[in-house]
């Protein structure tokens, strides 16, 4: 098992603290991974910055290449990639050969196509004698950490656009979940000049702050929550740095009277709880009209009672485990206190699953206000709330009512349609609408 750095083009052990990496479906170790020391992310950002001239100056078509040969090594290696993901999160071997994989390979391929085609949004002659125009030039080193919930295909999100458009990159995996990136760096250690990708493994703090705060890191790109992009705004603000925040989420689905309930179940028992609700993008908070309701409240407690949880290669699981014991106490904890506030029940699931491992059942809370901590907060586990029915107003279709203020976050919004041509409003007052990245 590949359990190495990545360091201007040259694997070595980390000289830091040693992470045990779980098995999140039994709770075993499965491996060691030595953290990078502040002497190696230092190495490391200077081996990117090394790189950055020569990578910047290749024309488009030669970094392009170099994606595609990533994309054809991930084809080719992907069920060794797809068991390794698999042991370390416990997610269906069958989901992330079949599904993930896939869509990894294709990150690569896409952002070759990208750089191919760039766009100028304005050129012109504005004043007399001159030609304004627009250059896409690289910013530099790129530091980039990656979450645990899609370790291969987040890492993938951070590299294809950044390399391809001429930048070096330092990334540092979640410590729960390195190996699938540290294998892809050993792969990229043959496909790329050196210091274009260079990987650190180790916790935020001091590996992830001594990447976000280093001086020569022109930009920083996280996929994490909320109080560690604060943290990040506040390190690049010493160097205006560049920042890409990918924060959390809370994603409704709106459901209206006359919308297809059962597309509508299969719809959220697919992706309320797909990858065990571990998604920003998860949706996880419903509305709906107040006729449909409380069919959908019972159909969809019987969908997710019928969601098959168990370890990656079970016969026809579904659903795996949560990534760790602490993640598993949240998402409990969050569950609890609902359950405990009187006016919200749950339907289904709400307990632990017994035996090895972090599983916690696919659980559903109906009767949940727009104020409580299960609406406001990211779970980010596999828990639906359902709100108060929304009322109708005969004259202008169905709508939400004044519920205060929405979730802070935003992330993909799933609205099922109405069959009938009427208008419908859905926007919450002070909310605003938003799409997925």
């Amino acid at each position: 098992m590949q359990t190495q750095l990545l360091i201007g083009g040259r694997l070595t052990g980390g000289e830091g603290p040693a992470e045990t990496v779980l098995d999140a479906a039994s709770g075993a170790a499965i491996a060691s991974v030595a953290s990078a020391s502040a002497e190696q992310v230092e190495a490391a950002v200077s081996a990117a910055e090394a790189a950055f001239a020569g990578w910047a100056g290749t024309a488009p078509r030669e970094r392009a290449a170099a994606l595609l040969r990533i994309a054809e090594a991930l084809e080719r290696d992907a069920a060794a990639y797809a068991s390794l993901e698999s042991r370390n999160t416990g997610k269906p071997l069958a989901a992330m050969l079949n599904d993930e994989m896939p869509a990894i390979a294709d990150v690569f391929r896409y952002f070759a196509g990208v750089c191919r085609v760039p766009q100028g949004l304005a050129a012109g002659e504005y004043l007399p004698g001159y030609t304004s125009m627009i250059r896409r030039d690289p910013v530099g080193v790129v530091g980039s950490i990656a979450p645990w919930n899609y370790p291969l295909m987040m890492a993938a999100w951070k590299l294809g656009p950044a390399i391809v458009a001429g930048n070096t990159v330092v990334l540092k995996p979640s410590e729960m979940t390195p190996l699938t990136v540290l294998k892809l760096g050993e792969q990229l250690a043959e496909l790329l000049p050196p210091g274009v990708v260079n990987i650190v493994c180790g916790r935020g703090e001091p590996v992830g702050s001594g990447i976000t705060g280093h001086p020569r890191v022109r930009m920083v790109s996280l996929t994490g929550d909320v109080g560690t992009g604060q943290k990040v705004l506040a390190a690049a603000a010493g160097n205006l740095k560049r920042t890409h925040l990918e924060l959390g989420g809370k994603a409704p689905v709106i459901v209206f009277d006359d919308a297809d309930l059962e597309a509508v179940v299969a719809g959220v028992r697919t992706f309320a709880f797909y990858n065990a609700g571990q998604d920003c993008t998860a949706a996880c908070r419903l509305y709906a009209g107040e006729r449909i309701y409380e069919r959908l409240v019972a159909d969809l407690t019987g969908a997710a009672r019928s969601i098959r949880v168990g370890t990656q290669q079970e016969t026809g699981v579904e659903m795996g485990p949560l990534i760790s014991e602490r993640q598993r106490e949240r998402v409990a904890g969050m569950v609890a206190r609902a359950a405990a506030a009187g006016h919200m029940e749950v339907t289904t699931g709400g307990a632990r699953r017994a035996g090895g491992g972090f599983f916690y059942e696919p659980t559903v809370i109906a009767g949940a206000l727009q104020a409580d901590e299960i609406v406001q907060r990211e779970v980010f586990g596999p828990v639906v709330s359902r709100a108060s029915a929304m009322r109708s107003r005969p004259s202008a279709g169905p709508t939400i009512r004044s519920m205060g203020s929405p979730p802070r976050y935003g992330r993909a919004t799933s609205g099922v349609p109405c069959r009938s041509r009427r208008g419908c409003s859905t926007a919450p007052p002070g909310s605003t609408r938003t799409s997925p990245p």
